[in-house]
């Protein structure tokens, strides 16, 4: 069995993408003013808008920030097989520690989130430091997130999401490793742990939105620490979109550029 291959990969995209966004900016279509214009109870301040949209167009450069991904994250590309899914191109930064025994970490992302998740705290993860552990960090772009290849078939769940990044781990030679996921990244950090024990030594969550079972298990004491009423009162708009019938929500937004600020 040949050995897996990892590549090295810039970040750098097309001059053509960049000027077909200036042109959806420029072209911003913003609802009427109304009484409640600038209210924040009923969502994004339409002047606040305005004025990201105005930054984005004219003040904001890519470029400078393409610069800095280049020169501050190591970034590869491996290809992961899943099953019934076929190959994925999977993109991922692996920032390795000085300390040559440290603990392999995978750092996986939420919705909607990427790998510059881990941007901020590498340095801290990474460093050789005698008062503490330290990791080698492997941050992926989740599939169909950032620079990754996205499935093409119905049906790829948490377990295959879990499955690939498990794969990633396994290409870079990483056969026991821990993991750090918050938001869906808490659950398919979850899901690796219970589908690869032997593998997965250990997990640190965080935005923990579900019980923390993936099957019956003797530990359904717990589930009272998660009472229904105070998981409603958290409601997230990603929740629809695991529903196929809203695959109408691609086509509506991505048109209207400026329509993701105010969820953002």
């Amino acid at each position: 069995m040949s050995s897996p291959t990892i590549t090295p990969y810039r970040t750098s995209i097309p001059d053509s993408s960049l000027s077909l966004l200036t042109t959806k900016l420029a072209t911003t279509t913003f609802p009427p003013e109304t009484t409640f214009t600038d209210n924040w109870d009923y969502g994004a301040s339409l002047t606040s808008l305005k004025r990201l949209v105005s930054y984005w167009k004219n003040g904001f450069d890519w470029r400078t920030q393409e610069k800095m991904l280049n020169e501050k994250l190591p970034q590869f590309m491996t290809t992961v097989e899943v099953e019934g899914f076929g190959e994925l191109e999977i993109h991922f930064v692996h920032q390795k520690s000085e300390e040559r025994e440290s603990i392999p970490l995978l750092f996986c992302h939420g919705w909607p989130g990427s790998f510059l998740e881990v941007i901020k705290i590498l340095p801290l993860l990474t460093r050789k430091d005698g008062d503490g552990p330290s990791f080698h960090v492997v941050a992926p772009s989740l599939p169909n997130f950032g620079f990754s290849e996205g499935p093409k078939k119905p049906g790829f769940g948490i377990p295959q999401y879990a499955e690939a990044m498990h794969k990633v781990m396994l290409n870079l030679g990483y056969d026991k490793y821990v993991t750090q996921g918050g938001d869906w990244g808490f659950e398919i950090t979850r899901t690796i742990g219970i589908k690869y024990p032997h593998h997965c030594l250990a997990s640190h969550l965080n935005y923990i939105e579900i019980p923390p079972l993936y099957s019956p298990h003797p530990n359904h004491p717990v589930l009272p620490l998660f009472p229904q009423p105070r998981r409603k009162s958290r409601p997230r708009t990603h929740k629809l979109v695991p529903n196929p019938r809203l695959r109408l929500q691609h086509p509506a937004i991505h048109p209207a550029t400026h329509a993701r600020l105010p969820f953002v």
